[in-house]
C-alpha cells in the first residue's frame, strides 16, 4: 500500500443531476484498497501546491472522465473524524455540484467504474468511508437551496420550460406540485426566470414558452417545500 503523510487533506464531490426523472448522484467503484469494490463519491488527495477547487475539478475529471462542472459548484463542508479513513489522519473538504444531465462517465485513475445512481436505490452503509453522511448533507443542502434560490435551473439545459423546471422540484423534493400555482410562482417572482422569446411543443402538442435563468440570487418569498 502506498505511504501517505501523517496528516492529509482530500476533496470529495457530491455531484447531483436529474436523469430519467430520478435524482441521481455520481459515484465511482473503488479499484484499490481500502473499500475496494465499494461505491464512493469521486475525490482524492490534494497536492502540496494545489488549491482546493482545482483539486476537486481534477479528481472529477481523473476518476470519471467528465469535464469540469459547468453548473453550480459550492463548498459543502469539512469532515475530520479521526477514524474516517483507515489509511491515517485524513480531513476531507466536500463539494456540492448541481448539474444538468451529462453523459455516462468513464472511470479512470483508481476507480474501477463510474456511473450515475438514483439516490433512492442507495442503502445506508453502502458507500465507502463516511460518504453516506457526506451525501446526506449534500442532498439536504440541495433540497434547501431550491427553497430560497433559483438553483433548480442548474439541473436544466440553458433554455427550459416551466414544466421542465417543475419536474426538477418534484424530483428533488420527491412530491407533486400544483402546475398552475407553480407557474404563477415562477413567472411572478422577479428575476427567477426570463423568457427567451421562443416556444417549443408542450404537452399534447401545445406550445410551451421557453425560459432561461434570471439574475436573482435569492427568491422573495421563497418556494415552500412540502413537508
Amino acid at each position: 500500500m502506498a505511504e501517505y503523510p501523517p496528516f492529509a487533506v482530500t476533496v470529495d464531490l457530491v455531484v447531483l443531476t436529474v436523469r430519467s426523472d430520478a435524482l441521481s448522484v455520481l459515484l465511482v467503484r473503488r479499484g484499490i484498497p481500502p473499500y475496494e469494490g465499494h461505491w464512493a463519491l469521486p475525490g482524492g488527495f490534494v497536492g502540496i501546491n494545489e488549491d482546493l477547487p482545482d483539486a476537486a475539478a481534477r479528481e472529477l475529471t481523473e476518476e470519471t472522465g467528465l469535464p469540469e462542472p459547468a453548473g453550480h459548484l459550492e463548498q459543502l463542508g469539512t469532515y475530520g473524524r479521526p477514524d474516517r479513513d483507515p489509511r491515517g489522519r485524513v480531513v476531507t473538504v466536500a463539494w456540492l455540484a448541481l448539474l444538468p444531465d451529462l453523459p455516462t462517465p468513464v472511470a479512470g485513475s483508481d476507480a474501477a467504474s463510474a456511473d450515475w445512481l438514483p439516490v433512492s436505490r442507495l442503502t445506508p452503509g453502502q458507500l465507502a468511508f463516511d460518504h453516506d453522511r457526506i451525501l446526506a448533507d449534500g442532498l439536504e443542502r440541495a433540497r434547501a437551496k431550491l427553497e430560497y434560490t433559483p438553483l433548480a435551473s442548474a439541473f436544466c439545459p440553458p433554455e427550459f420550460t416551466v414544466a421542465q423546471l417543475r419536474a426538477v422540484y418534484e424530483t428533488v423534493w420527491g412530491t407533486r406540485l400544483d402546475p398552475r400555482n407553480f407557474h404563477r410562482k415562477v413567472t411572478g417572482t422577479p428575476g427567477f426566470v426570463e423568457p427567451v422569446g421562443r416556444a417549443t411543443e408542450g404537452e399534447r402538442g401545445r406550445p410551451a414558452q421557453l425560459f432561461r435563468r434570471g439574475p436573482a440570487t435569492l427568491l422573495h418569498p421563497p418556494m415552500l417545500r412540502p413537508q
